[in-house]
């Protein structure tokens, strides 16, 4: 398992090849007229002169993932490091799992990782159905050159006539049909003619390549069924395969990065490019394709078939359960932008797969969130302690930093009054060696306050300490000249009983027990059963008009954001993270 050391550089090859394709010019020519299509289609359209352009091209068919995170990060970054444009499209080329409503959980992520789109105009959005008339076109461009079929086999018939990895497949009875019965069977097709699977365009390449993706490949299927963005103007769809390489040439994208699984497709998007460019239908320079390794992080599913099983069976509560891997559970969780900008940068770009360590992903987090998360006071697992010389009417006010690496965040108050809550762990009847807590005869700092020592306790009905008693010596107030009177080693946390409010606390931890859940029969059975555990505890009364999303670290015990669920009445906190990794304990 790779554990990046966070002081080491990552690589990032394709930022190299970038340098090299600019050095040696490559894409100078490349111009982009601001609209998809050959340049004679736009004579009049203002040129913009990217240096470079690539794209972040999500199906529309589920929520982005912590993998789909890697692909934005790197497409966008490169993009602005390098004086270019990123753009973000569609790829909604199979109307049956596609809606609007993941259309818009898409660009609300990508907006979420702090990325805009292009000229800050953030409808300027790109869809493959948009390009859907011009795929057509190149279809029957490919059908008038010989180089494109229509197949009246069925489904089953095609796969077995596909052959194997030592077998070369076998031809279609339909592949030497005339062109202009293929021009008939494709414009039938489109009417709407035929039913569903009764026949597909293919590519006509080679039945006995190596590279089964070369043996005459689908390129157009009959699907009677409506588009969430062109309705019910077509009933063929083209192949993702195929529509993807013209999508990228309309667009002039100039590096096209995808991961490792399509690097034996490779060869047929240089194969779609190069006939229509041969044609006049594509432009020249035409785009690359280039593919990185996958993020696989441990003790996380990535597999898009696997989240969904997980949302439908109902092991967790939705797309955005802050243990899910989705963004939209990131956003809930409290994980932030820069920590998966910071944890990409960390692990760097290559072709190598190699699974990334939770805990490496979870440090990038808590360095950003150390910075960025002011602090407030929570007990969350509390007992009473009151402090018998103390006056009961008495209030003595304590100041107390917002965040003690950032003194222009200012401060805040916090009320001490003779009845408190601290830490259940914070007092101990018997210690155990090294323990500089409360125990009866020690003395310990109140943080922001007194020094009081312990001076008895008492046990409810089942044996547990319920109220610590102690005294407090006056002059020992923190911040004042007396502060240092009396010497102590331990210093804990507390809360006023009487200002102090009740919140909810939701402790979220791994979804998965095993580094590696796919290596399962069943992923399912190891499902972590104590993955989220739901606690009331007490925080300090600043916390009343908290809004949804703010976050803070707890002192003491981690990272915590407020969640949807919250009312007015209940102020419900998710654990982001811990101030520590505690996993292996």
């Amino acid at each position: 398992m790779s554990n990046e050391n966070k002081n080491t550089v990552p690589t990032n090859f394709i930022r190299n090849i970038i340098e090299k394709n600019l050095k040696a010019n490559l894409y100078a020519k490349k111009k982009w007229s601001g609209q998809p299509g050959p340049s004679y289609i736009h004579k009049d359209a203002p040129i913009d002169t990217a240096k470079i352009r690539t794209r972040f091209p999500p199906e529309p068919n589920g929520y982005l993932h912590f993998g789909h995170a890697k692909s934005i990060i790197l497409n966008f970054t490169l993009a602005q490091d390098f004086n270019g444009r990123c753009h973000l499209r569609f790829d909604d080329t199979n109307p049956e799992k596609e809606n609007n409503e993941y259309v818009k959980s898409i660009v609300d992520s990508v907006h979420w990782l702090g990325y805009k789109f292009e000229d800050e105009n953030e409808n300027n959005l790109y869809y493959a159905s948009n390009y859907f008339d011009y795929m057509y076109e190149a279809a029957k461009v490919l059908i008038n050159a010989g180089l494109a079929y229509v197949d009246k086999q069925t489904a089953e018939e095609i796969r077995n006539n596909r052959g194997t990895l030592i077998k070369p497949g076998q031809d279609s009875p339909f592949r030497d049909q005339s062109v202009e019965e293929n021009l008939k069977l494709f414009e039938e097709m489109k009417s709407g003619k035929y039913q569903d699977g009764e026949m597909v365009l293919r590519a006509k390449i080679n039945m006995a390549s190596p590279n089964i993706n070369l043996r005459d490949p689908a390129i157009y299927r009959i699907r009677h069924v409506s588009h969430h963005n062109t309705g019910d103007k077509w009933c063929i769809y083209p192949m993702y395969t195929f529509a993807h390489p013209i999508e990228d040439a309309l667009e002039k994208i100039t590096h096209s990065i995808c991961t490792l699984e399509f690097e034996d497709q490779r060869p047929f998007y240089e194969w779609v490019l190069k006939k229509l460019a041969e044609f006049n239908f594509l432009e020249k320079p035409l785009p690359k394709q280039h593919e990185f390794s996958r993020l696989n992080l441990s003790h996380v599913v990535l597999s898009k078939r696997k989240l969904i099983q997980l949302v439908e069976e109902n092991h967790v509560n939705g797309w955005d359960d802050p243990r899910m891997p989705t963004l939209v559970g990131a956003k809930r969780r409290g994980y932030h932008p820069k920590g998966f900008r910071l944890f990409m940068d960390r692990i760097g770009v290559s072709k190598s797969d190699s699974v990334i360590d939770y805990q490496t992903f979870e440090d990038s987090m808590r360095e950003v969130l150390n910075e960025e998360c002011n602090r407030k006071i929570a007990v969350l697992n509390p007992i009473k302690l009151i402090i018998e010389n103390f006056d009961e009417n008495h209030t003595e006010i304590c100041t107390v930093p917002n965040h003690p690496q950032k003194p222009e965040e200012g401060t805040r108050e916090v009320k001490l009054t003779k009845e408190l809550w601290i830490e259940g762990e914070d007092f101990e009847i018997n210690p155990p060696p090294k323990y500089f807590r409360l125990f009866p005869g020690n003395k310990v700092r109140l943080r922001y306050g007194f020094v009081i020592e312990c001076t008895d306790y008492k046990l409810d009905d089942d044996g547990n300490v319920s109220t610590v008693f102690c005294k407090y010596f006056p002059e020992t107030k923190s911040g004042t000249a007396g502060s240092d009177a009396v010497k102590v080693k331990g210093n804990i946390h507390w809360l006023s009983t009487k200002f102090s409010k009740p919140i909810t606390i939701r402790n979220y931890d791994r979804l998965f027990l095993s580094e590696n859940p796919n290596e399962f029969d069943n992923f399912l059975d190891d499902i972590n059963q104590s993955s989220i555990e739901t606690n009331s505890a007490y925080c300090e009364e600043s916390i009343s008009d908290v809004q949804t999303g703010e976050q803070f670290q707890f002192e003491r015990h981690g990272y915590y954001i407020v969640d949807p669920d919250s009312y007015a009445y209940e102020i419900i906190f998710n654990r982001t993270a811990t101030l520590r990794d505690t996993w292996q304990k």
